[in-house]
This record gives structure tokens, sequence and C-alpha cells, in this order.
């Protein structure tokens, strides 16, 4: 058994693993084998076609004849004293037969889910949308079987990266494994192998593809100069610790004797040195075999064959083996009946498997290095060279960590991430508690720095994550994280998904400065780009084994309308796959705390979100809807939440689909919040557009509050990147221009009011997330450029200006907060009058609480830049017994034009 191959590739699985070999051998030598060990190879016969016998990617075969019988005692059944035999039992490793499974599971599942529930609680009658969820919820239901087919679960399913990409395997080497269904060949190529096409290579028909087209490649660590092999096979390392039992130079042979010597009973040990399991790994694996199934048909069954032992064993003299007798009654999973003696059953079952010694024969990572030089080195560059009918193509490996450039700058290659135990990051913060509230602030690493360059993970840790903490916000939103071939397409157009962009640090740097974050108090969200993907072939995943449907739609469809990127085909099953395994990816990898899913509309239609939409709920389930997409997204927000309760996920869709926060069991897709978009773009159009006297405030309200989706499920913002990066004007421009000096006085102060007012109602008014993009608190001049053609590759505009607040000025003045809307949120009373020219004297507002109301926050003060209207001895107002808009108390106020203020309950009366 020394050269037992660790792996190969089952029809029935979704993904390569290791399978147990088919115990086929002549009937001659099955005729001298005990029943219950025929009984033990039909069992592992049949675990090894089972999805759910996995461990790691490989599947433990029990030779040993006690292990056999642990497995074989270890059932779940009804003890029948009387008889001493166990009824309908099953051995633990099967819990239920493939047909029974999705039964049982549905019939649980069913409770409490309604497809149509969230359109029945809002009173919605729509016919065709609620046939649309029906159905939609009966594709995920077929989904999620195919699901329980082919893998354990829907965590299991997005965790493939645990095989996919480079592993260090224990037995001294490197597994690779690759998804390229389209490819005839596939070769790992690379600076190890001097990028010989040849060295590391599988081909089709061949032990390295399983019928999915998953390529699996295996180097193994080159001996040093003057060491020999391992004696034996299964010898493991342990590449992190430094020192480890097997570094004691334990003598093996010494351990497997003290192993048979405390284990076996006298006697028990008669088939360790049975030949049997030898003599049917040569009959299955030997080339020359000579075992047909015409042989195979002629095997008697188990209990003729056991009776036939049982006979030839009757003058044997006594011995001290196990006192049992296994029936095989010939079925799939191997119901068995067991005779034992409770004596003997009660003394086997207190003794211990030997895994302390297993523990003590693997080695550490000083006799690795000792012995072995690693294959792969780490920050090695590699490729993966797939042979296609369109010719050989280079490319970078799907599941890659990490990507650099090439020295000439227009490919690139992944790195062989891989670095020694002193250079790994350890992580110092735990996960933090989810707050009540979201104040986000939304980033882009590269341009957090005041120089016109291109700033670092390192760099944004220490001079960015304390002034966000310092500003009051307790996330952060990262763009621009994935790895992205392109730098002006700002990090949407990403080539890598699993990899972090090499501009801005390493994956241990990014480890980080997410601990650093949350060291703070600062949870780290992520902009996830999953409704399209770069078009780069070269990088990227089009045309990745030479087919133009491997990950992407073909023809139109799987191009977008207008960015130049390729959409998904979120309907294949191996998509959804990673998909999935990049989300679960940058939640184990990275303990990233929840994800802003960019831009779904552009996945969800296949007119990719350009279209005049009416409201009307027709739009939203014709045949422009992509049903697989919404299936995809469903699946991202359950398999989150069952990873982690605490993640967030935030849909970004400026269509506002129906049913984007509702709950999954009620037609929802699960997402935590949605923005709304519509707010930034409200406020640019009455800056630009429309006269001060002429702002509607119920427009403004109505942007704010009254929206189709729940409001407490709103993340709302005053502008984000968009009105600053895609060409349009911030905030800040409309209002001052370039230059400040532009502007007279009273000019400079009405926009100063309301930079401050339209942040102060967009936060506060509705919503339970506020988000703020870097630099916009203080209103900072001019807009983001990044690097490209047509500025020369400049990055004057692709810097933040973090002097400007300290220069004492006018953006000194934005940074503090700052037609009349009333509201209350929680105990707080907010007044805002938005007329440019109008002050108020005693404006009555109804209120529920008599008593004397404090001022605790005034835009107009000095101290934010205000003219200061209000005199110090106003600061306290007591309400009158008046009846005012249905309350029966009324506060009279002092409103000067263009200003906020906030009130507090101070002292309560009593009438």
């Amino acid at each position: 058994m020394k050269n037992l191959p660790k792996t190969s590739f089952p029809k029935s699985s979704s993904r390569p693993m290791a399978l147990a070999p088919t115990f086929s051998c002549s009937a001659k030598e099955l005729r001298n084998v005990p029943s219950f060990q025929f009984s033990q190879c039909r069992f592992l016969q049949s675990c090894s076609s089972s999805p759910f016998m996995r461990d790691g990617g490989h599947l433990h075969l029990h030779i040993h004849l006690h292990f056999q019988l642990q497995a074989l005692t270890s059932v779940e059944g009804k003890w029948n004293r009387a008889s001493r035999k166990f009824h309908t039992c099953r051995c633990r490793g099967i819990e239920q037969a493939k047909d029974e499974r999705p039964r049982r599971r549905r019939d649980q599942s069913e409770k409490g889910i309604n497809p149509v529930g969230f359109l029945e609680r809002l009173g919605i009658q729509h016919k065709a949308f609620s046939q649309f969820l029906r159905e939609r919820y009966k594709a995920l239901k077929n989904l999620k079987d195919t699901i329980c087919q082919r893998d354990e679960n829907l965590l299991e399913l997005a965790s493939a990266y645990e095989d996919m990409g480079l592993h260090r395997n224990p037995y001294h080497g490197v597994d690779f494994m690759e998804w390229a269904p389209g490819a005839r060949s596939c070769a790992l190529i690379g600076e190890f192998n001097d990028w010989s096409q040849t060295e590391n290579h599988a081909k089709e028909g061949y032990f390295g593809r399983d019928d999915y087209g998953y390529w699996r490649i295996s180097l193994e660590d080159k001996l040093r100069d003057g060491e020999e092999e391992e004696k034996y096979y299964f010898q493991e390392y342990n590449y992190v610790d430094d020192f480890d039992h097997g570094d004691n130079d334990v003598d093996i042979d010494a351990l497997f004797q003290k192993m048979n010597d405390d284990y076996w009973e006298p006697g028990e040990d008669e088939y360790l040195n049975n030949d049997v399991a030898e003599r049917l790994y040569k009959e299955i694996f030997d080339t020359n075999s000579s075992l047909t199934e015409e042989e195979l048909d002629n095997i008697p069954d188990a209990e003729t064959r056991y009776k036939a032992w049982k006979e030839s064993q009757k003058n044997a003299p006594q011995s001290n083996l196990p006192p049992v007798d296994v029936i095989d009654d010939g079925t799939m999973h191997d119901s068995v009946h067991i005779v034992d003696d409770p004596v003997w059953r009660k003394r086997v079952r207190t003794k211990k498997p030997p895994l302390a010694y297993w523990e003590e024969l693997r080695k550490g990572r000083k006799a690795w290095m000792k012995k072995y030089i690693p294959c792969i080195p780490h920050g090695c560059r590699v490729k993966v060279l797939l042979n296609t009918p369109e010719g050989p193509l280079e490319r970078v490996p799907a599941w890659a960590t990490y990507v650099l450039p090439d020295p000439g700058g227009k490919q690139a290659s992944a790195i062989h991430w891989d670095p020694p135990p002193e250079n790994v990051f350890v992580w110092k913060n735990k996960r933090l508690k989810l707050p009540s509230t979201l104040r986000i602030y939304e980033c882009h690493v590269g341009i957090s720095g005041s120089e016109p360059k291109i700033c670092s993970f390192i760099e944004f840790s220490q001079k960015m994550l304390p002034h966000i903490k310092s500003c009051g916000y307790n996330a952060i939103q990262l763009m621009g994280v994935q790895e992205h071939f392109d730098y002006a397409s700002v990090g949407y157009k990403v080539t890598n998904m699993f990899a972090v962009s090499s501009r801005l640090g390493s994956p241990e740097d990014f480890k980080q400065l997410v601990d650093t974050a949350h060291g703070l108090g600062l949870l780290v969200f992520m902009d996830i780009v999953h409704s399209y993907a770069a078009q780069d072939e070269m990088v990227g995943l089009a045309s990745f084994d030479g087919a133009n449907d491997c990950y992407f739609h073909r023809g139109k469809r799987g191009h977008h309308k207008y960015w130049g990127t390729r959409i998904f085909k979120y309907g294949d099953y191996e998509v959804i796959r990673y998909l999935l395994s990049n989300l679960k990816w940058w939640v184990e990898e990275y303990r990233v705390d929840g994800f802003h899913f960019h831009s779904i509309s552009s996945m969800l239609y296949t007119h990719n979100g350009f279209f005049n939409f009416t409201g009307d709920l027709e739009e939203y389930c014709n045949q422009y809807v992509d049903s697989d997409a919404l299936l995809y997204l469903i699946l991202a927000n359950e398999m989150l939440h069952q990873l982690n309760p605490s993640i967030i996920t935030i849909a970004e869709d400026a269509t506002y689909y129906p049913g984007l926060c509702e709950p999954v069991t009620q037609g929802g897709l699960g997402f935590d919040f949605f923005v709304n978009t519509s707010i930034p773009e409200m406020w640019l159009w009455f800056l630009q557009n429309v006269p001060d006297h002429e702002w509607n405030m119920y427009t403004m309200v109505d942007a704010l509050i009254k929206n189709v989706q729940r409001t407490e499920k709103m993340l709302v913002y005053a502008e984000n990147h968009t009105q600053s990066i895609t060409g349009q004007m911030s905030f800040a421009e409309v209002l001052f221009g370039d230059s400040q000096n532009e502007f007279s006085k009273e000019a400079v102060a009405r926009g100063v009011s309301l930079h401050k007012m339209i942040r102060l109602i967009t936060l506060s008014i509705s919503g339970d997330a506020y988000l703020n993009f870097m630099g916009n608190e203080f209103g900072h001049p001019g807009k983001v450029e990044f690097p490209n053609r047509r500025n020369n590759f400049s990055f004057a505009h692709a810097c933040r200006q973090w002097n400007l607040p300290s220069d004492g000025g006018l953006h000194n003045q934005l940074l503090a907060f700052d037609q009349v809307i009333v509201y209350t949120r929680g105990s707080l009373l907010f007044v805002f009058n938005f007329h440019p020219t109008d002050s108020y004297t005693g404006y009555e507002i109804g209120v529920e609480e008599a008593g004397e109301y404090q001022i605790i926050l005034d835009t107009d003060e000095t101290i934010y830049g205000g003219i200061g209207h209000l005199k110090s001895d106003e600061s306290r107002q007591r309400t009158l017994r008046k009846r005012t808009s249905n309350f029966l108390n009324t506060l009279c106020l002092f409103l000067p034009k263009q200003t906020a203020q906030v009130y507090k309950l101070a002292r309560i009366l009593r009438i």
C-alpha cells in the first residue's frame, strides 16, 4: 500500500476529490474474505461516491480490523436484547438515502415561507409579478436541490477556494486546480520550471481532468542533496510550526510498534499481516489485471459467502478475534445485522484510537526545510497554459490571490503567496459587533493621500483611519480593493476577483488595514463587483479557456451595453461556485464585515438597467429580467448570513427592484440595506437648475423618505464618489466653483449654509445608514480624475487636499454642521429653513410634550461660520398651551434664512 495514489476524480462529485477504490476482485479471492470485511468494502465503495464523506479532499481508508468493527458497530438503531441484533441500522457516514433527502428538507423548510409575503404585507396585488415570484421560488428550490446533490450545502459550495488555485498539501508538495472546460490540456508554467510547457502538464482523457472540466496538477518538493525519499507515502508535514513532534527524529517503525502494542488485544492482530488489501489493490490498479465485468457478475451474494466462510472455520482453533458476525443484506447503504458479545462490546468501546501516535508522526516546518526545497517558492511568478481549439493560451489563474504586472507592464502574472510563518500577519483584534446605525466613510485607498501618487494600504492605515474615527464614523467602505489592470477604471473593471490590488500593497498589508480598523472600532465594507468584469483576455477571465462562454454569456448578452465589460453567466453552476466562493474568501481570509454590491441593475436586466422605468411591476418580471442573476443574489445573501449573521450586505440598484431588503422567505432578495440613489441626484438638480426660492419641499421630502422600499433599510448620502469621479460636478464645485474668490461674501454664506443643511437633513431624516465620500465633509474642491491618456496620466487630481480644513477658510466652515421642514428623530427636534431671503420670527411648531426645549445645534452660530442671529437668551424656548398641527403644545422659534436648528427637551412641564 506504499504507493497508493492520493486522489482520483469521480463523476458523481461536483469537483475533484479523493476516491476510495472500488473493491472489485476475483470471486476466488473474495471467497476467502470474511463477510464483515467485504461489508466494510461495500461501505467504503458507497461512501466514495457520496458528497457527504469528504475530509479535506481525502477519504481515509481504514483497513485495520478494529476500525472496521467500530464503523460497523457505531450504528443508529434499536437494540433487541432477545435476538442480540440491531434492526434497521445504518452506518453514520450515510445519514439518509439520496431519494429521501430532498423530500425531508423541503418538508422542514416550507414552514414560514411565502414567496409573495412582502407583497401581501404591503397590500400589493399584481398577478404577473406574484406569479414571477412563485416561479422564482420553485427555481430556487430546484437549485438548492442541485447544490445538495453536488455539494453538501451552500457553505460547502462557497468553499471551493480551499481546493482551487495553488495550495500546499501536507505531503511535501503543492496542488494546483483550475476550471477550464474548453481546454484540451493544462500546464502550470512559471519561474519555478523556467516556463516549461511540458514539465507540469495534464491532458484531456488522462488522470488530471474530471468530467466537469476541472484540471489538477500535483508538484512534489525537491529533495535536498544527500536526503533520502520518505519511507512511507503518508508522511505529513506541518509547514506552520517551526517545531513539531516529528522533528524529534522519532523512529517511525518504533511508533508503529507502540501503536500496535497499546491498541490491539492479543490475537486481534491476525489481519494486520493479512495481504487481502494488498491483493485487492493490485487487482484494481495493476495495468495487467485480467478482471472483467463477467467475473464480477459471478461473485456470490454476501450471505452465501458468509455461510461458506463460517463453514470453513468451524474446526478452526479458538482465537482471540472479536466475537462479531456481520450479515450484509446487499442494500446500497449497507443496512447490516450484527451479533456480538456484550462484554466484548463494552470493552472495545472504551478503547480510543491511537491518534496521539499519528500526530507524533507528523513532522514540522523545521524538518521539512531540512529535507526539501519548495517546488514553488514564495513570490514565484506563475501562469496557466491552456491548449484550446483556438491554440495555446497563457492565462493568469482565475483563483490567483496576488497578481503583479510583468516588467513590461502590458501583461501580468500570478504570484504564489506562501510567506514563511514569521512573515504571516497575526490578527490582534476581534470582529466587531454591529452598531444600531451605520455612519460609513467611503474611501479609495489609492487617492486618499495628499500627494499626487498612489497611496498604499499601510499609509491609509496610519494616516486615514485615525482621522475617520475622529470624525465620528463607525464604518469604512473601500473601493478598488480587488485587482484591476486599468487604474483609470477606479477599480470597477476587476480582472482578478480573489486578489487584492497590487498597486496598494500585499495581502498581508490589507490584513493589517482591516485589523487596524477593527482596533479603532471601525467596520470594514468592500465594494464588491459581481455585476460585470473586465473584458481583458490576457489578465482577466474573458475567453479564459478559449471558449467565449466559460464565465460569461455569449453574444450581446455577455457584454455590457455601455461600459465595455463582460456579464457573468449567473445560471452556470460553476460560475455560481466561483462568485459565492469569492464572497466567502474575503470574509474568511481578510475578515471584512460586509459588501456593497456595486450596480446590481447591470446584472438584473439584459438591458443593464438603461431603461426608462415607470414603476410598473411588469417591468420587474418581463423578458428583460435575468432570473438567474436574482437567484445568485439570493444565494449570496443566504450564504453570507449563514456564514456570519452580522455580515452586512448593501444593494446598489438605481431601479429599486421590489423586495431588495425583504427576507428571502417572504419573496425578497435578503439584503440588509439598499442605496437611495435618488437623493444626490435631487440635490444636484436643485443646485444646478432650480432657483433657491423655487425649491419644492414636497419633492425634497418625497425623495428623502417616500420610497418604494423600507425606509429603515435605506442607506442615504448627500453625495458620494459619483459626483466627483464620473464627470459630474461635486456640490462644492456648483456652490463655490474652482475658487471661492469668485463669489461675494453673501454668495459664500449661501453656499456654506446650503452645503451644511443638505448634509444634515440627509443624515438625520431617514434611514439607519449614512454614507459620505472622503473629502465631501468639507466640500473638497474640484473633481477626481484618475490618470489616463486624456490627462497624460497625471496624478494631479487623483489625491485629496487634507490641508483645507485646517487653513481656517471656507472649507473649515463647511466642516461644521450646519420653505421650512420640521421633523423629530428620537428625542431630537430638527428645524430647517431653506428660504434664500426670508427669516421667520415666532415660527410656530407643534410638539407633543410641554416643557423647555434647549437648542443643541445651530448652523448659524459664528463658530460654525454663520452670522449668529440667535442671542444667548434665545437658546432655551418654553412651549405655549396652544394646538398646532394636531399637537397640544407649540414652540415659537426664530428661524434665520438658510439655517438649521436642533432642539432637545430639557425640562418637562406638568400642566
